[in-house]
């Protein structure tokens, strides 16, 4: 399942949703991201997260088709939210669910990194002297790259 909003969530009662009336789920493994106050040294007051309605969501499923293929996944979801964030605020979730724990770890790693490298989403920090958008960051090209066949 994937969802792109505007709206905060409740990481627990999704977590609930996602296993509620399975009984097959043995391993279920959450990432939470969180906007920081500091970023490269700089204190952030706010981010702004944009993207491109419709594609969004066709490369968010395109990470789940991917990670469904390459593990034995019970459930799955993605959920990244947009617009204007301030420190301590939720930006995504990921949860993976698996009969077995290994499974879940793998594909929970796999969906984030590469959400972070494929899903089109633009950041734009703000701090005490303006706001600049990020750049993509080679560490996050190396995470994603690791899991290339």
């Amino acid at each position: 399942m994937i969802r792109v909003q505007q709206e905060a969530f409740d990481p627990g009662a999704e977590l609930s949703r996602l296993k509620q009336g399975s009984t097959s789920i043995g391993g279920t493994v959450m990432f939470l991201g969180t906007v920081r106050d500091l970023s490269d040294g700089t204190d952030v007051r706010a981010m702004t997260l944009e993207h491109y309605p419709g594609m969004t969501e066709k490369a968010l499923a395109e990470i789940e088709a991917e990670a469904q293929r390459r593990w034995p996944l019970d459930a799955t979801l993605i959920i990244h939210r947009y617009g204007r964030l301030e420190p301590g605020e939720d930006i995504v979730l990921v949860i993976a669910a698996s009969a077995h724990r290994e499974a879940a770890f793998e594909a929970c790693h796999f969906l984030i990194d590469w959400l972070k490298t494929k899903a089109p989403f633009w950041k734009l920090e703000e701090n005490g002297e303006g706001a600049a958008w990020v750049a993509a960051k080679d560490s996050d090209d190396d995470a994603a790259r690791r899991w290339t066949k």
